[in-house]
């Protein structure tokens, strides 16, 4: 005969269930423990339960006087009806049968062993079972086995009997159906233990959340302080936010670069999320144990805490975007700077200019009426001449001054392609030679004339050769060719440098747009010179490979004279 206890030996029993769960203990340790409480109190032999909790189906089982016998167990499940469980989708014997039935309230036994809330007591499973199922004939269960008396006791979690509690023994008639309508009371005690443990529990995990989520926007706004930092933080805060902190570790990578938490170690106990900035995956984030930790809702971690890495892994994403949305704010701003300098440059340059051309065109004239002079000593006439020769070429670089500065007239006239190559490279040479870079000159004779502004081709030729120029840091090759077919001439500039990916050449005609250090260019000079050639009716192919060099072909229509293009309209 199973123990005599009075009901407030039963109400104890309860109360003391409902007291273990607020110690925070996970599911399977709170299970044995509770199992041991039960069996001990019961005095059966063996003790099962089968439990469906938030989304995911246990089965524990436990031995009178063997502790070790502990079993926890997950079990792939089937939804048989809304709210209604059984984890075998093929019943292999008439005990698992019986189970589903009295979880599913399918049953009305043969005997008085039925309670008004639906457990099952069975005295003697050798006599065997017969069940009467709604819409269904009586079926007869083959339950003889290893014990003789089970209580099938259904109870609830979350509102809906979704648990059982099996009470086994091997003796024969040993718990009266009195005593387990008590023990539906132990088992809803049970039920409510559970959820509050399964509250505690994700309260716990939330605080701990929240101190890490807390922890990184605080290390953000802090002033000064950097990416890496702030990242370094993020794998020092994460471990002690997971269940077992005492062997988690973590790791976050960007762009290929590696965050580690002390004493990290690679494992197959991970959890990663993604981070994602505007769509595109730049690295990860990771939570691995060290050693290996009961089965929870996502492996070997809570759900809760793939909620936290998905979190984390999205404020990193959205750090990130910010910090480059500042920098690039920062780079823009300093290529105004830097282009509102060339600016000034510029006007600076044009007053030079002018200032200088009406003293020198002064000593040019003077010059050129004392060699009129007759009688003139020859040493003095040579000495003018050389006057002369000076103030020609100083003339002729303050006009390539105004032309740098744009002082110029924008008019279009008919230009010789080659003439603005030999004018434009005249303030180039020299830096190429100091630069260690070999320039050649292939200019076509006889090269057709075209209609255009001077001082903009002059632009177009200097901002590619600079181009090509600082594309060569240690020195290289820099081709100027020119040449025509029958509607264009053109303008090839080839370097042997640095060269372009496939994404740079895909934005190297958007304003603004420099792979460049700030003072060695503004972002502006191929849209400039896009714009110019675009104006003049022609087109500008670019060819480049990284580590190969570039090459800029520029195309511009032909100048045909209305006494050629007549000629050519009667022949």
């Amino acid at each position: 005969m199973a123990p005599i206890h009075t009901p407030e030996e039963f109400n104890d029993l309860g109360r003391h269930i409902l007291r273990y769960a607020t110690r925070g203990i996970l599911r399977a340790e709170f299970l044995r423990q509770v199992s041991q409480m039960i069996l001990d109190f019961s005095g059966c032999d063996c003790l099962e339960m089968r439990l469906k909790e938030r989304g995911r189906h246990f089965r524990t089982e436990l031995t009178l006087n063997n502790p070790d016998s502990f079993r926890f167990e997950v079990l792939a499940g089937k939804e048989d009806q809304p709210s209604r469980f059984f984890p075998r989708e093929n019943f292999d014997s008439d005990y698992e049968k019986l189970c589903y039935k009295v979880l599913s309230g399918l049953h009305t036994g043969s005997g008085p062993g039925v309670t008004p809330r639906g457990s099952l007591r069975i005295s003697d499973t050798d006599a065997g079972l017969t069940i009467q199922s709604p819409n269904h004939s009586p079926e007869k269960l083959s339950l003889s086995g290893e014990f003789r008396t089970l209580a099938i006791i259904p109870f609830a979690i979350d509102g809906v009997n979704n648990c059982l509690l099996v009470l086994k023994s091997r003796t024969p008639d040993y718990l009266s159906v009195d005593e387990v309508a008590k023990f539906e009371g132990v088992a809803q005690n049970l039920g409510v233990a559970l959820v509050h443990r399964h509250a505690q529990i994700a309260v716990r995990e939330r605080v701990k959340e929240l101190t890490c989520l807390y922890g990184i926007s605080k290390m953000v706004l802090r002033p000064g302080v950097t990416l890496e930092q702030i990242l370094q933080t993020v794998v020092e805060l994460l471990p002690p936010a997971w269940l077992y902190p005492e062997t988690a570790t973590a790791r976050v990578t960007i762009d290929g670069k590696s965050y580690l938490a002390p004493q990290f170690d690679e494992t197959p106990w991970k959890l990663s999320a993604d981070v994602t900035v505007n769509n595109i995956k730049r690295g990860k984030v990771e939570i691995l144990y060290r050693e290996e930790r009961p089965l929870l809702d996502e492996g070997v971690f809570l759900q809760e805490e793939r909620n936290l890495i998905d979190t984390v892994a999205g404020e990193i994403a959205v750090i990130i975007e910010r910090r480059e949305a500042e920098s690039e704010k920062k780079r823009l701003q300093e290529q105004l700077l830097h282009a509102d300098r060339l600016a000034t440059i510029g006007q600076l340059a044009a007053g030079v200019a002018h200032e200088l051309n009406e003293p020198l065109g002064t000593i040019l004239g003077f010059a050129q009426l004392a060699r009129k002079n007759q009688g003139m000593p020859e040493p003095a006439d040579q000495d003018l001449q050389k006057i002369i020769n000076a103030s020609l070429h100083a003339r002729e670089v303050i006009k390539k001054l105004m032309v740098f500065a744009r002082q110029m007239p924008p008019t279009k006239v008919t230009v010789n392609l080659n003439r603005v190559v030999d004018d434009g490279l005249y303030f180039l040479e020299s830096r190429c030679a100091s630069a260690g870079i070999e320039m050649i000159r292939k200019t076509a004779p006889d090269l057709p004339e075209i209609v255009a502004d001077p001082s903009q081709l002059h632009q177009v030729l200097v901002n590619l050769v600079v181009n090509s120029i600082q594309a060569m840091p240690r020195g290289g090759r820099l081709i100027i060719e020119t040449g025509a077919d029958q509607n264009f001439v053109y303008l090839i500039i080839e370097d042997s440098g640095i060269g372009m990916n496939e994404e740079t050449l895909k934005k190297i005609f958007i304003p603004f747009f420099t792979t460049k250090d700030v003072h060695e260019g503004t972002g502006l000079g191929l849209s400039v010179v896009h714009g110019i050639v675009s104006a003049h009716g022609g087109s500008i192919k670019v060819q480049s490979r990284e580590g190969a060099g570039s090459r800029f072909e520029v195309q511009l229509p032909i100048h045909i004279s209305n006494n050629k293009k007549e000629s050519d309209d009667h022949a």
